[in-house]
């Protein structure tokens, strides 16, 4: 049996981490993936921290040295009691015996924090919208679902700043795709712009073709560490279903995944479609399938810092 498929998604609180991964989520298969939040391992529960005064995005108030060995533990194929915070009530809940699946999906605020934590990844994904959006974000959710007033979320903001700078934006340094959903010239949920910097420590597939002219609307720029994609949110439907269609091409072997539509997600409980996150998410999707594929034919994984596997393993795309 291959070992799992190791997927990170990090960033500050509310920075769109669940969004982008539901929909994948829904589409490699609620049973072929295994979900693990990073804030199960907050050292201390909400009470606590505000004796401490140290908020959750301090290293020192979070296991980092269990998360290591649990994400370890994950890749290489073990099962966990893994620990469970209630982001509700801010308490913890009783451990959960947690193994993984073909694909195991972590989501936090320090997941890339220290070099053992980041190794245990097949692809690391860094979420970094504007500050601006991030917390008219963090507002709507923890008004709607946590039970904080705007007043209260606003306070925990100003509190979490000196963290946020210090400890969890430099995290982005290391990561493979590092998106950030941006206003777009309509000012809603669904056409929002995305700004998606592919770095080389993973092979890309190449959207160069549908750069248009003048530097408008699609754009890439290219240097020798990096790509940088921008999507308008207002693409063209086509143009954005041709650009899908195009990194599909380069997955055939998972052609199986194609029965549910990427970049979906839901306002309350109105169903809305993003482009630009449908995007984002087939990329993503993109790396996943081809590590999979890599590994289960004798390869290491897709990164350039790994053990390379066989030309023959290797997915043309």
């Amino acid at each position: 049996m291959p070992r799992p498929i190791i997927l990170g998604v990090v960033g500050d609180s509310a920075t769109g981490k669940t969004t982008l991964s539901r929909g994948l989520v829904r589409m490699l298969g609620e049973n072929n993936v295994t979900h693990v939040a990073a804030d199960d391992y907050h050292r201390y529960d909400r009470r606590q921290r505000a004796e401490h005064q140290i908020t959750p995005l301090h290293p020192d108030c979070n296991y980092i040295d269990i998360m290591e060995r649990h994400f370890a533990e994950l890749r290489a194929g073990n099962a966990i009691l893994k620990p469970v915070y209630q982001h509700k009530d801010g308490t913890f809940g009783p451990p959960v015996y947690t193994k993984p699946a073909q694909f195991t999906l972590i989501e936090g605020l320090l997941g890339y924090h220290t070099e053992a934590l980041r190794d245990c990844y097949d692809v690391r994904v860094f979420l970094a919208p504007p500050e601006e959006l991030r917390r008219q974000w963090k507002v709507q959710r923890d008004c709607s679902r946590r039970g904080y007033t705007t007043d209260q979320v606003l306070e925990e903001l100003d509190r979490r700043e000196p963290d946020s700078e210090l400890y969890i934006r430099p995290q982005q340094r290391w990561a493979d795709l590092v998106v950030s959903f941006m206003p777009g010239s309509r000012g809603d949920q669904s056409h929002l712009d995305a700004e998606i910097v592919l770095r080389k420590g993973l092979v890309h597939p190449d959207l160069t073709d549908f750069a248009e002219p003048g530097g408008k609307g699609v754009t890439v720029d290219e240097s020798d560490t990096e790509h940088r994609l921008f999507v308008p949110g207002d693409i063209d439907p086509a143009l954005g279903s041709a650009i899908e269609e195009s990194v599909w091409e380069r997955m055939h072997f998972a052609s199986h995944l194609r029965s549910e539509r990427l970049g979906e997600f839901t306002v309350g409980t109105e169903l809305h479609r993003s482009e630009s996150l449908a995007i984002v998410q087939v990329l993503v999707l993109y790396h996943l399938v081809t590590a999979r594929a890599t590994v289960a034919l004798g390869g290491e994984g897709t990164r350039a810092d790994q053990a390379q596997a066989p030309a023959s393993a290797t997915p043309q795309g």
